[in-house]
């Protein structure tokens, strides 16, 4: 099995290499879904959220309210430390059954947006990294919807260019259009990945 780690700041085109890997045979265990399945009404994760930040942060219907959620920690340090202690051994527990149940020669594709953060660079095989301008990252992020202050304090809060440069085996440029970034995940693909797979 070949473990890959790959990484990169919001925005910056992850989910985009991901599934140009998976178009080439790779499988994919995305920490974003998983954060998200960890916190689904009923689960263990989302009643330490509620018990942690209060009832204020569900939706009526009972499910996390996302923005709400980012409003308590986003800008606040010790409150998204506070909300990441919940989560990321949920995530990384759940993402550890998914690589187990993988093929043993499987190529394995971890999309981890916080690799760098929290430490995770020597838990893979190569770690690829994507790396985008920041004024191209806000630009995406606002055709998402958030707001360019949200954007900010979102990119502020995650590890910088540099600091996931000096982790990385290989860095993507994706300030070029999808088209530049596939001929880089295509010459990544063939010179890393052996080809005995």
């Amino acid at each position: 099995m070949l473990r890959i780690g790959l990484t990169g700041g919001i925005g910056s085109g992850k989910s985009t290499v991901a599934r140009l890997l998976v178009e080439r045979g790779a499988v994919l265990v995305d920490a974003d879904s998983i954060a998200r399945e960890v916190v689904e009404p009923g689960t263990s994760g989302l009643a330490a959220v509620v018990e942690a930040f209060g009832a204020d942060v569900l939706t009526a219907e009972g499910a996390l309210d996302r923005p709400a959620l980012a409003a308590v920690v986003f800008g606040d340090a010790g409150e998204r430390a506070r909300l990441d202690g919940i989560v990321h051994p949920l995530v990384r527990a759940r993402a550890a059954e998914l690589v187990a149940a993988a093929p043993a020669d499987a190529v394995v594709v971890q999309d981890v947006p916080l690799l760098v953060e929290t430490g995770q660079a020597g838990s893979y095989d190569l770690v690829l990294v994507v790396a985008t301008d920041v004024e191209t990252r806000v630009r995406r992020l606002l055709g998402r919807g958030l707001s360019e202050a949200d954007a900010r304090a979102r990119i502020a809060s995650q590890a910088t260019d540099e600091e996931r440069a000096a982790v990385a085996d290989v860095v993507l440029s994706n300030d070029g259009d999808e088209q530049q970034l596939a001929v880089q995940v295509a010459r990544f693909w063939d010179e890393r990945v052996p080809s005995t797979r």
